[in-house]
């Protein structure tokens, strides 16, 4: 694989090998309802949301869709940590959820919804959009970020605070999207080449991971199905660090324990699927926890296309695996999708 694509600020489809499937699953998809409110969020978190994509709408998600053989999408809210507990909090995301709804039912072959919740530190407000979002929209999952909270006060969502969170949860047999998002007013990202998006919010994913691991809440609420954003972040090889060290510290979990619910967690493949990533996630976890997302309209389409290209070519001689990770694994996790997405007998075949 050629790694200098990478750089370059524009990548062709004609660098492409395959041409690419239309029958992707796509587990990371965002919608960008505020224009003016995006890129407020890009300066400070030192990101450059493609000029193409703003002012974002379902067109354009659909016409990159085709363009990157994505059939399905779950749309999920920019992965921004909530300011404190509001009332407009709670509005923006009872807006968001509403018209998630509304597209995932104007076109329900293509987009499905991963609700979005206000600050958990807003308990009340947090358990009656679950209500809402499960129970009214029956969304086919929840939204979280890696924290909440602002700096030094911030709590990783395994913080005993958000317990009746993930009891809800628990009882709803609910998947949940976890993406990691840097904490207002902490550490800002170390160079403009590193924005938060690039160095910081892979590690608050794993962070966040390895939290609700060490405190013993991923094996408390077992009915609950975790996806980690971009392959859990720094997660496949800080595990086993912290297998080895967190029981030396005092967790009541012995290394074998923490190895296997770090396992238990699902994974998909936005902005990391190249072959070491891919390598190191394959040797870690069952293939059927592997799923395939774009993180678009946050990068370009040629962005995901260099990634879906690396995907492809990893998976090059085992055409069922690349199946499995790009529609199967998806369709298993999501029973629902079978009845709303034409079902093809052939595998995946780029």
């Amino acid at each position: 694989m050629d790694s200098s694509v990478v750089g370059s600020s524009s990548i062709s489809s004609e660098n492409l090998v395959h041409p690419l499937s239309r029958h992707k699953v796509d587990v990371h998809h965002h919608i960008f309802l505020n224009t003016e409110s995006k890129l407020a969020n890009n300066i400070k978190a030192g990101w450059r949301t493609p000029e193409e994509n703003l002012p974002w709408s379902p067109e354009i998600s659909l016409a990159a869709m085709d363009a990157l053989g994505i059939q399905f999408a779950f749309m999920s809210p920019p992965p921004l940590s909530p300011p404190k507990p509001s009332i407009e909090n709670r509005e923006q995301m009872r807006a968001f959820n509403d018209y998630a709804a509304h597209l995932s039912q104007t076109y329900p072959g293509r987009f499905g919804v991963f609700a979005g919740l206000p600050s958990l530190d807003d308990l009340d407000g947090a358990l009656a959009e679950i209500e809402y979002a499960l129970g009214d929209l029956k969304a086919d999952g929840i939204a979280l970020v890696s924290s909440y909270g602002e700096g030094g006060t911030a709590k990783y969502i395994g913080h005993n605070a958000y317990d009746a969170v993930w009891a809800e949860l628990d009882r709803r047999c609910a998947i949940v999207f976890l993406h990691g998002a840097q904490t207002p007013s902490s550490t800002p990202f170390p160079h403009p080449l590193l924005g938060l998006p690039v160095v910081e919010v892979p590690n608050e994913t794993f962070k966040a991971a390895a939290h609700l691991v060490v405190t013993g809440k991923k094996r408390r609420y077992p009915n609950i199905k975790i996806v980690l954003s971009h392959l859990g972040g720094s997660l496949p090889l800080l595990a086993a660090r912290v297998a080895a060290l967190s029981p030396h510290m005092g967790c009541e979990l012995n290394h074998q324990d923490i190895i296997d619910d770090f396992k238990s967690f699902y994974y998909e493949t936005a902005l990391s699927a190249h072959e070491v990533n891919l390598a190191a996630m394959e040797k870690f976890v069952p293939l059927d926890h592997i799923l395939f997302g774009s993180d678009f309209p946050a990068v370009s389409v040629d962005m995901v296309q260099w990634y879906t290209h690396n995907l492809e070519e990893y998976f090059r001689d085992d055409p069922a695996k690349l199946h499995h990770v790009a529609r199967g694994n998806a369709l298993e996790l999501f029973p629902r999708l079978a009845f709303v997405l034409e079902e093809s007998d052939t595998p995946y075949s780029p």
